[in-house]
């Protein structure tokens, strides 16, 4: 892993995992809109740890139609590409007003899906590379407190599968990232279990050991793995008269 390409460097995910792979000598390419942000991140990184290379591109996740030509103008091309971005949304105002619903569905879905499918056509063609994305356990079954997020997550996994299925006989390896809380930003407002709820520093250390092992489906922290699993397992006639 010499080299990384993190979309969504902004978010504090994003800039943990930079920190991670800084720390660790890769070459780093900080992805994003805020790129005042990103440049100051770039330059606490670069004091941090002299003689990494860190570049800052400005990346809109939603801007379809310039994906292309972004990643052919990066100054370098990157062993591992990260796809963290998204967009929790308002899940009331989501199903009143279908231009909330749209943002979820195209920060969390529709725009992963056009960047990556240019990275996978790259990453096939060198025969090498690795994939993450950030999906989500919300996308594991629809919940009435998140359903519009969650069915966009829930296409995002399905995505992810579908490419490492195409992708490993080309020696691309594509994990997908299921975290449950993150204590970032984006749940800032919502008073979340602290048992439940992953630090971004943490997390990123966790991904990065992943990445080594080429796992292929990771739940973060690992106990959402059961808390879903049992989710899945109730019955629809019980499960749809639960308040979750």
């Amino acid at each position: 892993m010499k080299s990384v390409l993190i979309l969504g460097a902004g978010s504090d995910v994003g800039v943990a995992l930079a920190k991670v792979f800084a720390q660790r000598g890769a070459a780093v390419t900080l992805a994003g809109r805020d790129i005042p942000y990103l440049d100051t991140i770039a330059a606490d990184l670069r004091i941090r740890y002299t003689g990494v290379s860190v570049y800052v591109q400005s990346f809109d996740a939603v801007a379809y139609d310039t994906h292309t030509a972004f990643y052919a103008g990066l100054p370098q091309a990157a062993d591992v590409t990260i796809c963290v971005f998204g967009y929790l949304g308002d899940q009331e105002k989501a199903q009143q007003d279908f231009a909330e619903s749209r943002k979820i569905i195209e920060s969390n879905y529709l725009g992963a899906v056009s960047i990556l499918n240019v990275v996978a056509e790259d990453y096939q063609r060198k025969g090498h590379g690795v994939i993450v994305g950030v999906s989500s356990v919300a996308g594991d079954r629809g919940r009435q407190s998140n359903y519009v997020y969650g069915s966009a997550k829930a296409g995002f996994t399905a995505y992810l599968s579908g490419l490492r299925n195409r992708l490993v006989k080309n020696n691309v390896h594509v994990m997908t990232l299921k975290p449950g809380f993150i204590k970032t930003k984006m749940v800032a407002g919502l008073n979340t279990p602290p048992a439940l709820t992953a630090l971004p520093d943490k997390l990123a250390a966790y991904v990065y050991k992943a990445i080594g092992k080429k796992r292929n489906v990771v739940y973060y922290l690992p106990l959402w793995r059961y808390i879903m699993t049992i989710i899945v397992l109730i019955p629809e006639a019980i499960f749809k008269k639960l308040k979750l």
